[in-house]
C-alpha cells in the first residue's frame, strides 16, 4: 500500500463525491439537509440508501481496492492511496474528535462506492457505505 499526499485536492473531492453521490438530488434540497457543512448528511438523512455501522466497515474492507482517494470534511489536505488492496479500517488517518480530522471520506478511484467516518460515531451516527449500483 501506498499513500500519497495531495495537497489542496480537499475541495476538488469533496465536490467530486457530491457530484457522484448526491447527483440525484437538487441543490435545493442538498441545502435542506445542511450538506454545506457535512456531506455524510445524505446518509443520516436517509437520502441515500446505504449500509451503517459494521455492516458498512464489513463492506468497505471486503472491497476490491485498486486505488482510492482520502479526504475530509473540513481540510483541504487529502491522499491517493495506491495498492489499497489490504486497506482497513484502522489504516485511515482519522483523529476522533478533531476539529479537522474527524469526519473522514474514502471514494474508489472509480467512483464506485464510498466509505465515511463521521464525528459522531461514538453516539452512532455512522460510518457509512455507499456503493453504486
Amino acid at each position: 500500500m501506498k499513500l500519497i499526499e495531495i495537497p489542496k485536492w480537499g475541495n476538488y473531492l469533496r465536490e467530486q463525491w457530491r457530484g457522484i453521490f448526491a447527483n440525484h438530488l437538487s441543490k435545493v434540497e442538498q441545502k435542506s439537509i445542511y450538506m454545506d457543512s457535512f456531506l455524510w448528511h445524505l446518509c443520516s438523512w436517509e437520502k441515500v440508501f446505504c449500509l451503517e455501522k459494521e455492516k458498512a466497515i464489513e463492506a468497505f474492507e471486503s472491497q476490491l481496492k485498486n486505488k482510492c482517494t482520502i479526504f475530509y470534511q473540513n481540510t483541504d489536505e487529502a491522499y491517493l492511496v495506491q495498492h489499497a488492496k489490504n486497506l482497513k479500517i484502522n489504516d485511515l488517518p482519522f483523529e476522533e474528535n478533531h476539529m479537522y480530522y474527524s469526519d473522514i471520506y474514502v471514494m474508489d478511484w472509480n467512483n464506485g462506492w464510498t466509505f465515511v467516518m463521521t464525528h459522531e460515531t461514538e453516539s452512532g451516527i455512522g460510518p457509512y457505505f455507499i456503493q453504486k449500483p
